[in-house]
């Protein structure tokens, strides 16, 4: 990497921006009110550092080739997306032993110190965006869940040690939970994840149903794509059932948090069996009250 002149304020600022208020956006709450003013704090910086990796590995960064800039990439090469995930790993590694570049790192670094974080989370959501770059399809469920395993399941890792709640069995709980919501999101973005020329739908799971690559750009699915979607959305569903007393294992404000995302999995998995498992036309999304009923079930612990 070449160096270059860090860029002024207003531009650091506009880049946290672009960002950050992408949090509104998501299917689960990132830092919601109710949670104490320190932990939303270091929530919203983990958040920040996501986002963008999955910005970069999408190619969904802000025109202009600020975050390009401020990676110390230089502008012929600030849209080759590989070049970009290694100068963000190594300005990542900044943040463990140095002082990092991008803003979002900036604001990341202390939160990492002050929760003792440790590089191998943020690693595994970068080693996930470059595998988005050369893999393009899963042959097996298994090959998904190793994907999940590097591209969902460090979040989930990282809301634990933000909050100071890590055990072994909590990490097991949260890892089905993120995996579940990471192939329920698969499912509502099947259409947008082709035009990115990506399906992660299994290939043996296609060929079980009868479903072909082409079946998958139609304007509305036929009955083989919605049953493989159906199949589909009952295995999320049961990690979800898998990693739900993750929620009754922990008390106060974080249980509240938790509930968030075990339970915009669950809505989102009937909106899509509300639309009749067709997610073609555009991502099945659930309304608030859909939302605020699957909570409550979620906080009773009932399914």
């Amino acid at each position: 990497m070449t160096g270059t002149t860090p860029a002024p304020a207003p531009e650091r600022a506009a880049l946290e921006r672009a960002t950050l208020d992408k949090a509104a956006r998501e299917n689960f709450p990132v830092a919601p009110f109710f949670l104490p003013r320190a932990w939303r704090d270091d929530l919203v910086a983990v958040y920040g550092f996501a986002r963008l990796v999955d910005d970069i590995g999408d190619g969904d960064l802000a025109p202009g080739g600020a975050d390009a800039r401020a990676l110390g990439v230089p502008a012929a090469e600030a849209g080759d997306r590989l070049v970009l995930l290694d100068a963000f790993e190594t300005d990542l590694r900044r943040v463990f032993g140095g002082t990092p570049r991008h803003p979002l790192l900036r604001r990341l670094q202390p939160t990492v110190h002050r929760r003792s974080l440790t590089p191998e989370p943020f690693l595994g959501l970068i080693a996930a965006n470059r595998q988005d770059q050369l893999v393009k399809r899963y042959e097996t469920y298994d090959d998904l869940l190793a994907y999940c395993e590097l591209s969902a399941n460090p979040v989930g890792r990282l809301v634990l040690a933000v909050t100071g709640t890590s055990t072994p069995e909590r990490i097991r709980r949260s890892d089905a939970v993120c995996t579940a919501l990471q192939i329920v999101e698969h499912l509502q973005d099947v259409a947008e994840d082709l035009g990115r020329d990506r399906i992660y739908l299994p290939a043996e799971d296609m060929r079980r149903f009868h479903v072909r690559e082409t079946d998958l750009a139609a304007k509305t699915a036929g009955a083989s794509v919605r049953a493989l979607v159906a199949y589909e959305a009952q295995r999320a569903h049961g990690l979800l059932d898998e990693g739900a007393p993750l929620v009754g294992s922990v008390h106060g404000r974080l249980k509240l948090l938790l509930a968030g995302f075990v339970a915009g999995g669950r809505a989102a998995i009937r909106a899509i069996a509300a639309a009749e498992y067709d997610v073609l036309p555009g991502p099945p999304r659930p309304g608030k009250v859909r939302l605020l009923r699957e909570a409550g079930v979620t906080l009773r612990g009932e399914r």
